[in-house]
């Protein structure tokens, strides 16, 4: 005899749901429908300022090369001349022995004291040359303020240098002391005077016997 057939304790399953359709889109916002114009007008404003900020780079970029430039002159510059106070006071050392050479009898020159002294002077005018210290040209140029310093006047041609009374020197092309020097002052003028002067006298004596 068959069993009737038990019931099943598990719920009968329920019917799939069905597929929702997708969701239409809607229309784009307003802010995204940008006119092109407006584009173009935001684009030429982007150049402009990329421009600007690259003249501005290039500006400053300028001006730190020359900055740059000028500082390593000016470090150049203190170098080359860090030693010119020192030199200026030395500069009445090489005179005195100057000095005293040119006054010294020829004799004394072979002796054995007179020719060490000699030496040191030698010696003192190389450390200064090779310190860039050199020597002022005076008799025979045309006299230039910038290098002489005129102390005396002479006869002579009008606006050369004469004589030198006392040495100038340069540091480099930096004047440490000008030279000090005798310029010509020329020839016709006191000649000229003097003819003027004679000639005038007998003038005056012979107003003098007319009246």
């Amino acid at each position: 005899m068959d069993k009737d057939p038990q019931p099943s304790d598990t719920p009968p399953a329920e019917p799939a749901a069905q597929a929702e359709p997708p969701p239409q889109a809607g229309p784009p916002p307003a802010d995204v429908e940008a006119p092109a114009d407006d584009l173009q007008a935001q684009l030429a404003k982007a150049q402009e300022d990329a421009q600007k900020y690259l003249a501005n780079w290039q500006r400053a970029e300028a001006d730190f090369q020359n900055y740059k430039r000028r500082t390593e002159q000016e470090r150049d510059e203190n170098r080359r001349f860090a030693l010119a106070s020192l030199i200026i006071n030395l500069l009445p050392i090489l005179d005195d022995f100057e000095r005293a050479f040119g006054s010294l009898d020829a004799r004394l020159a072979g002796l054995t004291w007179f020719d060490g002294i000699r030496l040191i002077y030698r010696k003192l005018q190389v450390i200064l040359d090779n310190a860039g210290v050199s020597a002022i040209q005076t008799e025979g140029q045309s006299f230039d303020p910038r290098y002489h310093e005129a102390v005396a006047h002479a006869e002579g041609e009008e606006g050369k240098v004469l004589a030198e009374v006392q040495r100038g020197y340069k540091l480099h092309d930096r004047v440490l002391r000008p030279a000090m020097v005798v310029v010509g002052k020329g020839k016709g003028e006191e000649e000229g005077r003097g003819k003027k002067e004679e000639e005038g006298e007998p003038k005056e004596d012979e107003g003098q016997q007319r009246s």
